[in-house]
């Protein structure tokens, strides 16, 4: 990332000038609501024009690379474009819980944790703000701001949308899933999802390629696929691990994550209502290697992350 380059040019300003554009008919996200977002209409994800936020603090929680061992300065957006059945996070991502704040105002908080020594800027849910991101961080630049930036999302993205990122995001961290629409459907209510998300990522991957660390294991730039397994093979491991060594690489990085639980409205559904069973769980890892796929990270199911 050359944030100053960006900076001087103009070309960050112009790409904050064209996604705050469209927000006037909102074709940020695959669902292409169409609603005036600058007039106070809200569509899929309830978002406004001002960044809305659950928290924005250090955290030590996610994938080694990211979190090291000074934190991934976390900043949880409010809203969300899926509307996942089991969401742990439902009150941020669904009922939209969280506090209205300036760009200004954002600005300052990602300049706070970087002086609280967060390794990176790990925007989560982000794809809705992106106009607010980009203006955050016009904001925060000349100021010092020279964090990577993490793009931490559902993989429902535009690509269209992702390229106003390109050359501003140094990490992509993406969830693939769903391998088939039918579950999308049933379970995040997001239609043609499986197309969608793998063209994302594809994109993602284009712009920032495979992962890198430094000398001291953090990540600078680079993919990192996460996959949840579901009960009853409901995230299509079996079909999606391979997906991705043929189209990505054998040498993406993936999380294999097992710590699926019903929350939310999946405490009354069948098949969702209840953890992942070992079985079901080895027999994604099993997928994961016979794939091909060496590197990244397995979990075991009390969520103690192990590299593969």
């Amino acid at each position: 990332m050359d944030y100053p380059a960006l900076y001087q040019s103009g070309e960050l300003l112009n790409r904050i000038r064209e996604a705050y554009r469209r927000l006037a008919a909102c074709d940020l996200c695959p669902h292409d609501c169409g609603v005036n977002r600058v007039k106070g209409e809200r569509g899929i994800c309830g978002a406004g024009v001002l960044p809305k936020i659950a928290s924005a603090n250090l955290h030590r929680g996610e994938e080694p690379p990211i979190s090291g061992s000074k934190g991934s300065g976390t900043v949880f957006l409010s809203g969300c474009s899926l509307k996942c059945v089991f969401c742990q996070n439902f009150p941020i991502s669904q009922l939209g819980n969280g506090e209205e704040i300036t760009t200004g105002e954002l600005a300052a908080r990602i300049l706070k944790l970087q002086r609280q020594g967060a390794h990176n800027i790990n925007f989560v849910t982000p794809t809705h703000y992106l106009p607010q991101i980009l203006a955050a961080l016009w904001l925060a630049i000349p100021h010092g701001f020279n964090l990577p930036i993490v793009w931490n999302s559902s993989g429902f993205e535009k690509v269209d949308a992702l390229q106003l990122l390109d050359g501003i995001v140094s990490i992509y961290l993406p969830d693939m899933k769903y391998a088939d629409d039918a579950s999308a459907t049933a379970i995040s209510s997001v239609p043609d999802y499986c197309r969608i998300n793998r063209t994302a990522v594809i994109e993602m991957l284009r712009q920032v390629g495979q992962l890198r660390v430094n000398d001291d294991g953090i990540a600078t730039d680079g993919l990192i696929v996460r996959h949840l397994v579901l009960p009853e093979g409901k995230s299509g491991s079996l079909a999606t691990l391979p997906w991705i060594a043929e189209n990505l690489g054998v040498e993406t990085h993936i999380a294999l994550m097992s710590q699926y639980f019903p929350a939310h409205r999946a405490v009354e559904m069948a098949g969702l209502n209840r953890p992942v069973s070992q079985e079901e769980y080895d027999s994604a890892v099993e997928a994961l290697e016979e794939a091909g796929l060496q590197n990244g990270w397995v979990q075991d199911l009390d969520e103690e992350r192990g590299a593969i």
